[in-house]
């Protein structure tokens, strides 16, 4: 992986207003691999409520925000987040007309960003600061998801395998325009949390929370997508598992180890990913190339 030394690039974030086609999309679209796809699929389960969620906190916290940098680039965010969640909600639109009915689950995502995590009622005379303090916290818990999505988004980039088991081209160009552009953004919300606040010790306690909860939330997934699968039930197995990395995806170990980084004092963003390699797939893929060809670019 590329730092920031070697991948100095920066780039003005903006959202591509891309399309695309699940008509032809099987239930298996990584071929005689219902634990991968499922495995993947959670994205499209936990992604469009999530990242909706972004996009609030962050437009709450922009009047907040001092400097113009910054502020150009929490917008950019917002605007290529708000695409994310609906792009995935295509997915999950179609698995859902397609016998897998996945609203039990996206029910419980649904309450933990909307209630658990949104907007609280706060009164008395610190009624602002406790409110501004519960926003901070969030932008915090931002920030540390946003770890995982830009090492997961990095991931997807360099996982070959993929390419080599026959994956369907459609979701495979849109998981790699979504890691792309996350590797792009990958330090706004970092940044956006610093700005605000900086303190060390409330993103090390997101971390402490985000890891795992993500952790259990997957797992959940996994298992309610293979057990509601309309070709047929099934339970994830550990060979399953342990068999991931042959397509150029993180084991659990590995994102494990992600963590450790992101608890230095001096950890950024920046060290981790390379900008330019998102910025060349996204030069490259079909849905981003169609979409700025619509837009005159």
């Amino acid at each position: 992986m590329s730092n920031e030394l070697a991948d100095p690039d920066k780039v003005s974030l903006r959202p591509r207003e891309v399309e695309f086609d699940w008509s032809q999309l099987p239930m298996h679209w990584v071929p005689n691999d219902p634990f991968a796809t499922h495995l993947l699929n959670v994205l499209h389960l936990l992604l469009p409520e999530g990242e909706r969620w972004f996009v609030k906190v962050f437009a709450e916290a922009l009047p907040l925000v001092r400097d113009e940098q910054v502020a150009e680039d929490v917008r950019g965010f917002i605007g290529q987040e708000a695409l994310h969640a609906a792009s995935h909600q295509g997915v999950l639109d179609h698995l859902n007309t397609h016998g897998l009915d996945t609203e039990p689950y996206v029910a419980q995502v649904r309450w933990l960003f909307r209630k658990a995590l949104g907007d609280r009622e706060f009164t008395g005379r610190k009624a602002a600061a406790r409110r501004d303090a519960w926003l901070i916290e969030r932008v915090a818990g931002v920030a540390t998801i946003e770890h995982f999505t830009a090492v997961l988004g990095d991931a997807i980039l360099n996982a070959p395998g993929l390419d080599a088991a026959g994956t369907d081209p459609v979701m495979l160009d849109m998981l790699r325009w979504h890691g792309a552009e996350e590797v792009e953004h990958r330090a706004v919300a970092f940044d956006l949390y610093q700005h605000l606040d900086g303190r060390y010790w409330p993103r090390v306690r997101q971390m402490m929370v985000v890891a795992p909860g993500m952790a259990l939330l997957w797992i959940q997934g996994v298992r309610f997508l293979m057990a509601n699968d309309p070709t047929g039930k099934r339970k994830p197995r550990l060979r399953d598992a342990i068999r991931l990395p042959r397509y150029g995806l993180p084991s659990l170990f590995a994102l494990i180890r992600s963590c450790l980084p992101y608890l230095r004092r001096d950890y950024h963003p920046s060290q981790h990913g390379s900008t330019s390699q998102a910025v060349a797939y996204l030069a490259s893929s079909p849905a981003a190339m169609i979409a700025d060809a619509r837009a005159g670019r």
